[in-house]
């Protein structure tokens, strides 16, 4: 463990960091890749990173490019990858990577053991591979908490309740037909665009397909016509002008990869989103300010500055 930025005093401070102290087995998440990145593939390239044997992840979603970013110019695209997901604050191990399955991009290998992982239905009931659905416990999983604090009532409401007799975490998840896994975004950041439900997660990969951005947040607002709308809210990467022309290349993006009627209604250009302390885009906080509702309690963002500039591009 390291104190301090990964990028300070100098972008490669994180990469140095694996070359001094000979790093065997290095955690990430995918908001830091996709923040360094952003410094060019010679600023770890130039970094001696051989004392590598295993790397791993967690925190969120990967989309497809900066994890085959991290393939690419650390893994040297053969040292082990895994992924890992849980619950953070409420609970453990979900889904894992391991030595013995194989990888795609932002893909799990294996359930979490003797938690009865499974991806259902609206109704409680499993679904096929290649289908979207909800992520559930069947079992208590070791590591839960007992309850949120002072707030039972909550706890049971939040997990318990959704589907009888099964934990209900609130993630879309799939499964391929390979068998690997894969979480597809929080269910409640749902977009349902025409009677089409998606997740944030399709349409940020569109966004940073491009090479023009390193971040995304993509959320979906009321239409009167649609249902919901999408808006994009968009970190460039260095060196590209955050212009009209970038905010409709961006656009044209999610029109080709998704057609037109998920044209988003607008795409904000930031130097910034607005995280939580372990590095999680936070849509909910997005969302509010592009609404004008008040964001609630921001003590858990890491950069709530990020709230008065995304405030000040929308007030112009």
């Amino acid at each position: 463990m390291a104190e301090g930025t990964p990028d300070y005093p100098d972008t490669g401070r994180f990469w140095r960091l694996v070359q001094d102290h000979q790093v065997t087995y290095l955690g990430v998440a995918p908001t830091l890749i996709r923040s360094l990145m952003r410094y060019g593939d010679e600023e770890v390239e130039r970094y001696d990173l051989s004392s590598l044997r295993i790397t791993c992840s967690g925190g969120e979603a990967w989309t497809e490019a900066p994890w085959r970013w991290f393939f690419k110019h650390v893994c040297k695209e053969k040292l082990p990858f895994l992924n890992i997901v849980g619950g953070t604050e409420v609970g453990g191990c979900n889904f894992t990577g391991t030595l013995h399955h194989p990888l795609r991009s932002g893909s799990f290998g294996a359930r979490g053991l003797g938690a009865g992982v499974d991806i259902v239905d609206d109704s409680g009931q499993p679904v096929g591979a290649g289908q979207v659905g909800e992520l559930v416990l069947r079992n208590p999983n070791i590591g839960f908490t007992k309850s949120l604090w002072r707030d039972d009532e909550r706890y049971l409401d939040s997990y318990w309740r959704t589907l009888p007799g099964v934990w209900v975490h609130g993630d879309f998840a799939m499964r391929d037909e390979d068998g690997l896994f894969y979480i597809l975004g929080r269910s409640d950041d749902t977009i349902k665009v025409s009677g089409k439900r998606t997740g944030p997660s399709e349409i940020e990969t569109l966004l940073t397909g491009t090479g023009k951005v390193s971040e995304a947040a993509v959320v979906g607002v009321p239409d009167e016509i649609k249902g919901s709308a999408i808006v994009c809210v968009c970190v460039p990467m260095p060196g590209v002008a955050a212009d009209a022309a970038l905010q409709a290349e961006l656009s044209q993006a999610v029109v080709h990869g998704m057609g037109t009627s998920y044209r988003p209604r607008q795409v904000l250009l930031v130097s910034d989103l607005p995280k939580t302390r372990n590095m999680k885009i936070m849509r909910r906080v997005v969302r509010a300010v592009y609404q004008g509702d008040s964001p609630g309690d921001l003590s858990s963002l890491v950069n709530p500055e990020t709230v008065a500039e995304l405030q000040g591009k929308l007030a112009r």
